[in-house]
């Protein structure tokens, strides 16, 4: 009874199916790997020039001074660093705190719900508009009204970019949390609401704080929006209704620029929102590593 099935298993054509598919194996592994090393090499290649082009111009200078004027070498970009910082610091007070709250409500509170899937849809939506868009969006709401570029319209866009991102890994990562905790939790007495917070949230903080790492990531290096809202400045600037210095919109105009001493901050401040942006990720995959 075995032997039709040998000498079906060596037959010609048998033996041609079998070359074709290791063929084809050994051709998409080779495919795969190639690009693996052409992402790498682009990968060292952007991060080897900016280190080549702005390494050289990062000092302490850099982080503690104002930028000079054109022609006069020296000078820091301190104004836009710190602006950054508060702008992304308003950014998370106004977008973290609702994105996580509403996760929180789709995945414990509005489960099946017509306006759930509402707010679901529109937080995907939301999450694939250009943030150029955003930015216009904004200044119509609050920068046209106020009849000034300022600060807060920026915090605003920042914070309209982070929320959907917020939202959907708020509720992805509660999800996952298995169902016999909270049914453990409800079992022992405990309200809905402090079942959610002191069992749902706390076993899925990791992975919440991985997506408001990348939703800071993510905001790190826009631009577009923060020209229609908080514009900038060379000066320093603590108003929340006047515009605002951020290394993006600087990075910008100084690339512009034909000066070769703004250019090289402008190098500078390219390296720095890009080692930002890469110890951020670093940071985020980190968590997700320790959750898992």
């Amino acid at each position: 009874m075995t032997q039709p099935a040998t000498s079906l298993s060596s037959s010609p054509r048998a033996l041609r199916a079998r070359t074709r598919r290791v063929l084809f194996n050994r051709f998409m592994m080779l495919s795969a790997a190639g690009a693996l090393a052409f992402a790498v090499a682009t990968l060292c290649w952007v991060l080897g020039t900016l280190i080549a082009r702005g390494g050289g111009a990062l000092s302490w200078a850099l982080l503690t001074e104002l930028p000079n004027p054109p022609g006069i070498p020296g000078g820091g970009l301190a104004h836009a660093i710190t602006g950054t910082l508060l702008l992304t610091g308003a950014a998370l007070l106004l977008g973290v705190p609702t994105g996580i709250a509403a996760g929180i409500w789709l995945a414990e509170f509005g489960q099946g719900s017509r306006l759930a899937h509402t707010v679901r849809f529109l937080a995907d939506v939301l999450m694939g508009v250009p943030s150029i868009v955003i930015g216009v969006f904004v200044y119509g709401l609050l920068v046209a009204p106020l009849g000034s570029f300022s600060a807060l319209a920026g915090a605003v866009a920042l914070a309209l970019l982070m929320l959907p991102i917020v939202t959907r890994t708020t509720e992805e990562m509660l999800r996952a949390v298995p169902v016999t905790l909270r049914e453990a939790a409800l079992a022992c007495g405990c309200p809905p609401w402090i079942m959610v917070l002191r069992v749902s949230v706390r076993a899925a903080l990791p992975g919440i704080l991985t997506g408001v790492l990348l939703a800071i990531a993510r905001v790190g290096g826009e631009t577009a929006p923060l020209l229609f809202t908080s514009l900038n400045t060379p000066y320093w600037s603590f108003d929340p209704l006047a515009p605002i210095g951020t290394l993006n919109v600087t990075l910008f105009n100084y690339a512009m620029s034909p000066y070769r001493d703004w250019q090289q901050l402008a190098w500078a401040a390219a390296l720095c929102i890009t080692l930002a942006v890469l110890a951020l990720t670093i940071a985020a995959r980190t968590l997700r590593r320790k959750r898992s």
